[in-house]
């Protein structure tokens, strides 16, 4: 009976024992996984990027001569004077807000969505009598932000930018040309334009 006792008492420690066991093992892998992964391999992969790529690293931001930070390559801005080029129509916060970023969450059926695209569909069609308008004109991105236009959006504002700048517009369409990049790695994405970089390079072709 005494030893019947004896090997309960050690098979209950040993239970005891283990459960503090996995306690422990499950706490320490928790804390060194959170170590890791939410310190540890996010500074190595900052790191790596800021000495390989460290103008993306550092959020592709577009400077002046001076040094002054005037937009990053990454985000759209708004343009609204005819002597630029327009990004796509934004539903950012009250548009281009980067810290509202996300779209207007309106469906295809929604009258307000539809009465607005018609809006800027009859505006941009007086502009260039005939020719189609392009849909990135008057569509907004998942994010509000996109930085890009497609060439097409490009060539229709360039009618409009040439006569508010008393510019030809062979001499736009020519720089807008150079500004088109293609698909990435010939695969992925579409040819596009970014309109920062381009109204930056249209304000030094205009002095």
């Amino acid at each position: 009976m005494h030893s019947v006792s004896t090997l309960s008492s050690v098979a209950a420690a040993q239970t005891v024992t283990t459960r503090h066991s996995i306690w422990k093992t499950s706490i320490r892998f928790t804390l060194i996984s959170t170590l890791l992964l939410s310190l540890g391999y996010p500074l190595l992969v900052t790191g790596i990027a800021s000495v390989l790529l460290p103008h993306k690293a550092g959020g592709s931001l577009i400077q002046l001569k001076d040094g002054t930070v005037i937009g990053s390559e990454l985000l759209a801005q708004s343009f609204t004077s005819d002597r630029y080029f327009h990004p796509r129509p934004s539903a950012a916060g009250n548009g281009y807000d980067a810290t509202s970023s996300g779209g207007s969450n309106l469906a295809q059926s929604s009258k307000t969505l539809v009465a607005r695209i018609q809006g800027d569909i009859d505006k941009l069609a007086a502009q260039n009598p005939g020719k189609p308008v392009p849909i990135d004109m008057v569509t907004t991105s998942g994010s509000g932000l996109d930085p890009d236009i497609t060439p097409d959006n490009a060539y229709y504002q360039a009618s409009r930018v040439a006569k508010a700048r008393n510019l030809s517009e062979a001499q736009v369409q020519k720089l807008i040309e150079e500004h088109v990049k293609g698909r990435q790695l010939g695969l992925l994405g579409e040819p596009r334009v970014n309109v920062l970089e381009l109204n930056l390079d249209l304000d030094k072709l205009s002095k």
